[in-house]
């Protein structure tokens, strides 16, 4: 995927098996409250009391600290033509330590010049709960989070001046401490088992002019235990289990041709049986076959049709990045919706909720749950749009000015510090049509505007926009799988094309929904890192959407002819 300065920019990607090693999705498993990892959640306490008695000494003085343990254990199998490719476990421990200095009202963590404290002291911590060694862990770690903290407080505040507004929003939310634990206990993994299976699956994927396709199955079970300066201590886990196909070509230009397919559960056990699984791996490396022969698309505007999927991504770009909180006080972001507080931002029949709490929809597990966000606060629903008008916004723990309580949405990936990120992106719609009477009002309206097709986006991998005023205020689609639409001829598979735009002016072409919600389940990319994240939409017909080509490669397909394997096929 394209990556530019994450200050700028939320990455959207679907096949964890390529993009993001063990990056799955899944509902946690029934919660059972029960003391988890109580011996370290002890430590942490003690050492943090004492590390904070210390440095609320310093100057400049400390009058916050969090730590945060994340656990993960972790099985990657992958096979391709029928062979193993590799089968690896792994278990490991990471450390978080964040410190604020100065006030609530205003710390090191206040943006100045559109830059933020993104530092985050972290480091391995060993594996069994040792008093010694996990305390020397953190008195190390403490101690550099401080250094660091201490010298951007003096450069934010020589940058700002030393008055501060006392009708000026504060730096951290004032929240009340918080203790639990929403403990999902890890499946178990045969691993011998699913070596055999995806030596099966993979075996399927042998159709002609597919040049690579890997089978792959991501599990792993995730633990996180926080505890804070002001009382918070929360211990919570969850289960992933990824299956994920992705099959490549090259075009005769040079293009790159992907296909991909997955499926998400909580655990293992819970995937599709081998026969679904076989002909999921079939059938993508049949479409990524197909697409050899599929013409390349031309620059186009006109109507389309997104499946709930490429629907679910739109959303996340055009509209999810921008309604998170930190981005509304952040002078140097394109605050597009900052000032539209209960003003129509999209049609009237749509309203957009963010859900964490929400474990599955539409049959699929969300990987976008959470019981706690990474700054321990509670998880909870925000319906953000009501009936097309913005009513809030994603907050952590940094306030704005039109809330100044965390609202669950402080999310990182270990090694980065907190800020809002989305959740589950939940699209809720009061004009929904069947598929059928979808595809009419798409060829009503390609006839209505006169073009000679509309287009329907059946599969995506992803997308990516940019949100700074520096930048444009744009964002890209990315589709696998393409389709041309016709008034009077059957569907015709195309190739090559990226759906781009600007929000505003794409929000107000939307005309309608299908009556089926679809779930993509994907890892976003943004300035706390890589963030497990769902989204569930129906389908949409909009009446204009723009495509772009795709770049191609100087390379050709290969010039030797595939290799002969058993009965003689190539």
């Amino acid at each position: 995927m394209l990556r530019k300065p994450l200050g700028a920019l939320g990455v959207l990607t679907l096949y964890a098996l390529t993009q993001a090693p063990g990056a799955l999705s899944s509902q946690g498993a029934k919660d059972r409250t029960a003391p988890a990892r109580p011996a370290l959640a002890q430590i942490l306490s003690s050492e943090l009391n004492r590390n904070l008695e210390g440095l609320s000494k310093a100057e400049p003085a400390a009058y916050y600290i969090s730590y945060q343990v994340t656990e993960v254990e972790s099985h990657d199998i992958s096979a391709g033509s029928g062979s193993l490719q590799g089968s690896s476990s792994q278990r490991r421990r990471r450390l978080d330590v964040s410190v604020r200095v100065g006030s609530p009202k205003f710390d090191n963590y206040r943006v100045s010049g559109g830059e933020r404290q993104t530092f985050s002291a972290s480091a391995e911590l060993p594996l069994e709960d040792g008093d010694a060694a996990v305390r020397r862990i953190l008195w190390r770690e403490t101690d550099r989070a401080w250094r660091v903290a201490a010298q951007r407080y003096i450069k934010v505040k020589s940058a700002t001046g030393l008055a501060v507004s006392p009708a000026e929003v504060p730096d951290f939310s004032a929240e009340k401490p918080v203790t639990g634990t929403a403990v999902a206990p890890p499946g178990k993994l045969n691993v011998q088992e699913w070596e055999n299976r995806l030596r099966k699956h993979s075996a399927a994927t042998g159709v002609f002019g597919v040049i690579t396709a890997t089978v792959a199955l991501n599990a792993r079970s995730e633990h996180r235990t926080m505890v804070d300066s002001e009382g918070t201590s929360v211990s919570h886990g969850r289960g992933f289990a990824r299956w994920g196909v992705v099959a490549r070509a090259k075009a005769h230009d040079g293009q790159d041709l992907v296909s991909a397919e997955s499926f998400d559960a909580a655990d293992p056990a819970a995937l599709p049986k081998d026969d679904v699984l076989i002909e999921t791996a079939r059938k993508t490396a049949v479409t990524v076959s197909a697409l050899l022969k599929a013409p390349p698309v031309d620059p186009y505007v006109g109507p389309a049709v997104l499946s709930g999927r490429a629907a679910g991504v739109f959303f996340h770009e055009i509209f999810g990045h921008r309604v998170e909180g930190h981005r509304q006080k952040d002078e140097t972001e394109g605050q597009t919706f900052t000032n539209s507080l209960n003003k129509q931002v999209l049609p009237p029949f749509l309203s957009v909720v963010f859900d964490p709490t929400r474990k599955s929809a539409a049959g699929a597990d969300l990987n976008g749950w959470y019981a706690f966000d990474d700054e321990g606060r509670p998880a909870q629903p925000v319906r953000v749009v009501e009936n097309g008008t913005l009513k809030s916004f994603l907050v952590s723990r940094e306030p704005i000015a039109s809330r100044l309580n965390s609202n669950g949405h402080g999310r990182r990936q270990p090694g980065y510090e907190a800020v809002a990120r989305q959740s589950n992106l939940i699209v809720e719609s009061a004009r929904r049509v069947s598929d059928e009477q979808l595809r009419r009002m798409l060829i009503e309206e390609v006839i209505r505007q006169g073009k000679p097709y509309g287009l329907y986006f059946d599969t995506v991998t992803g997308g990516y926009t940019t949100t700074r005023r520096r930048g444009l205020q744009a964002f890209t689609v990315v589709p696998l799988v393409v389709y041309r639409i016709y008034p009077n001829r059957p569907p015709e598979l195309v190739r090559g094309v990226d759906i781009v735009g600007t929000p505003l002016a794409s929000f107000e072409k939307i005309l309608a929904t299908g009556d089926k919600d679809e779930v993509f389940n994907g890892y976003c990319g943004a300035e706390s890192g890589q963030v497990p994240v769902s989204a569930v939409s129906p389908a949409l017909l909009v009446s204009e959407i723009e495509v772009q080509r795709k770049p191609t490669q100087n390379d050709r397909p290969p010039l030797l002819p595939r290799p002969m394997i058993s009965g003689g096929a190539q």
